[in-house]
């Protein structure tokens, strides 16, 4: 039997690449979204970009603007396309299997890069909880268990995802907002240090600044790659990315602000938890680092939870069309792409032993400054399928009445996408693009094999 081609996979016939059942409602779904964005980056950002001075603030703000309108564009692009995949879908099916491929790829070498880099994270936070002293063999030990236990969590289907996203979108999202509210009326306006500290031009700081940052919105596509499991997608995925973009938005910036205004800046650059820093601010005591801790831990571990499911879904909806190869098209009983999870979790095992035999200052490192690219190049290519679709004009695929709205939507997704490429840096640029590369022999292999099983001898150029 052979896969749909990209002209057949549309939404006339969602069956083709869809899962049997669906099983997320809009709860679940948005929490999917807030669970995904607010992962360990959170507990970090205010003094990852406290360099910059408070020209960070600006750069949050325009980063959620430009969050909300990457979520509109895939609520308008599920509305046509409503499959699991998303991200792969859209440019397949409007500029080929190649265009789809290479999105696919790009996106899941962010996601199980970001997987291992999450789970070094919650090192450091049960370092807190339980002292490690130090020891490389007990941190791979714990970075391994934070890698496999929501791993084991996708395994038992997309219902125990859904249940794991609410849960712990629920025990970091109310204490995060309790330090982000609570914390402003303890703010020192004496606090916030230099509008731009960073010594480069405002426009530089704040590009500087929004590229940093971008790492912490990752995950705004989240209902967009699952809408296969989405219950009514054509409203609830463009719902629950708006609410759960959001609602993210709310607690980064409320967040970000009661921490700058909570820690002097001298010492919110040098801050290794900034928001323990804040608490303590405000208890005048020495508990919140134990607190945060905890909190971060299951905020990292739901994250973990969501992101491996987005990491099987996308390779599962491109082996279905022969993008992918064959093994990661296999779903379980509980729904979810069973192969496709065992690969991430065996990629993301292997860079947390090369992070803990090789040190920090290396590879490991490098491959987690380009995820902000890898996971940009879907955008882009998103964005510009829209534009497609909207510049066909046709009537089954584009409503006239919003071509404006949509039009403006599709337009700025797409600048915002190449700005933050662009932002990201030559080195990561150049690194991003020879890992995208390096999936065409993938494709070219596969292409291959799909000529040989159909009996076709491809003509030898002259």
């Amino acid at each position: 039997m052979t896969a749909p081609s990209p002209t057949e996979a549309t939404a006339s016939e969602p069956a083709a690449t869809a899962t049997p059942r669906r099983t997320f409602g809009l709860a679940a779904a948005t929490a999917l979204v807030m669970g995904n964005i607010i992962g360990g980056g959170i507990f970090a950002l205010p003094a990852a970009v406290a360099p910059y001075g408070t020209v960070s603030l600006l750069a949050f703000v325009v980063l959620s603007v430009a969050a909300v309108l990457l979520a509109l564009l895939f609520g308008r692009l599920a509305r046509r396309s409503p499959v699991t995949g998303g991200l792969y879908v859209y440019p397949r099916d409007a500029f080929g299997p190649f265009a789809g491929f290479l999105s696919a790829w790009s996106y899941w070498t962010m996601c199980w890069v970001s997987i291992a880099a999450l789970a070094v994270a919650v090192v450091g936070y049960v370092d807190v909880l339980i002292p490690l002293h130090g020891n490389h063999a007990l941190e791979g030990v714990v970075a391994l268990a934070a890698l496999w236990l929501p791993a084991a969590a996708n395994f038992a289907g997309t219902r125990w995802v859904g249940a794991v996203q609410v849960v712990s979108t629920i025990l970091k999202f109310v204490p995060l907002l309790l330090v982000s509210t609570i914390g402003l009326f303890f703010v020192d306006a004496d606090n916030f240090g230099p509008f731009n500290a960073s010594g480069d031009s405002t426009p530089g700081a704040l590009a500087a600044a929004a590229a940093l940052l971008l790492y912490s919105f990752l995950g705004v596509e989240s209902a967009a790659v699952s809408a296969g499991e989405v219950e009514n997608p054509g409203h609830n995925v463009g719902r629950a990315s708006v609410l759960g973009t959001l609602g993210s938005a709310l607690v980064y910036l409320l967040g970000t602000v009661a921490v700058f205004g909570l820690v002097p800046h001298d010492k919110l650059v040098k801050s290794g938890a900034p928001f323990a820093d804040a608490v303590n601010a405000i208890t005048g005591g020495s508990w919140g680092g134990t607190a945060i801790a905890l909190v971060a831990v299951a905020s990292i571990t739901g994250c973990l939870n969501g992101w491996i499911l987005l990491a099987a879904q996308m390779p599962y909806a491109a082996a279905r069309d022969g993008l992918f190869p064959a093994p990661f098209a296999n779903v379980g009983r509980g729904g979810v792409p069973g192969f496709g999870v065992w690969a991430v979790a065996v990629l993301g095992t292997l860079l947390i032993a090369l992070n803990y035999t090789a040190g920090p200052d290396t590879t490991f490192r490098v491959l987690v400054l380009i995820t902000t690219f890898t996971g940009c190049v879907p955008y882009l290519l998103s964005a510009a399928a829209q534009l497609y679709w909207l510049a066909r004009g046709t009537r089954e695929r584009v409503r006239p009445a919003g071509l404006a709205r949509d039009l403006v939507v599709a337009a700025l997704s797409f600048a915002f996408s190449f700005w933050l490429i662009a932002g990201a840096g030559y080195a990561a640029v150049y690194q991003g693009v020879l890992f995208l590369f390096a999936g065409i022999p993938v494709y070219v292999w596969l292409q291959g094999r799909k000529r040989e099983t159909a009996g076709q001898t491809p003509t030898p150029s002259a």
